[in-house]
C-alpha cells in the first residue's frame, strides 16, 4: 500500500501530464469539470478541477460551493501510482474493477481520449 504522500505525488505528476497535452486536443476533449479521487484503502478523497487551461492540483479540501464533484474515481493507492505511471491500462483497470469512475457517458468518453 502507498503513502498519502505518495498518491500525492502521483496526482501531482498526472497535473504535470495533463500540462502537456497540447491546446487542440484539450480544446477538442476537455470541458470543464469538477474531479474528485478517492483513495479507498487510505480513505483520502482528492478534489481537483479540469478545465480547458489543464489540470488545476488536486487538493484534500472540498469545493467551496459544496457540490459534489462531476468526475468521481475510487481507485487503491498502488493502482493510482501504476496508473500515472503508465503501468496499468486504464480501460482494463476499468473492466477489472480496479478503478470506479462515477461519470457521465461523455465525460468517460473525454477522458478515454486524454489519458
Amino acid at each position: 500500500m502507498a503513502s498519502v504522500e505518495e498518491c500525492r505525488a502521483a496526482l501531482a505528476k498526472l497535473v504535470a501530464q495533463f500540462d502537456e497535452i497540447d491546446e487542440e486536443s484539450r480544446a477538442k476533449h476537455v470541458v470543464e469539470r469538477t474531479v474528485s479521487c478517492r483513495v479507498s484503502d487510505l480513505g483520502v478523497l482528492f478534489y481537483g478541477r479540469l478545465h480547458h487551461g489543464g489540470l488545476d492540483p488536486f487538493d484534500e479540501q472540498p469545493p467551496a460551493d459544496g457540490k459534489d464533484a462531476d468526475v468521481k474515481v475510487t481507485i487503491a493507492s498502488d493502482d493510482l501510482i501504476s496508473l500515472v505511471d503508465g503501468e496499468l491500462d486504464l480501460a482494463r483497470a476499468l473492466l477489472g474493477g480496479r478503478v470506479k469512475i462515477d461519470a457521465s457517458f461523455g465525460d468517460l468518453l473525454r477522458l478515454r481520449r486524454l489519458l
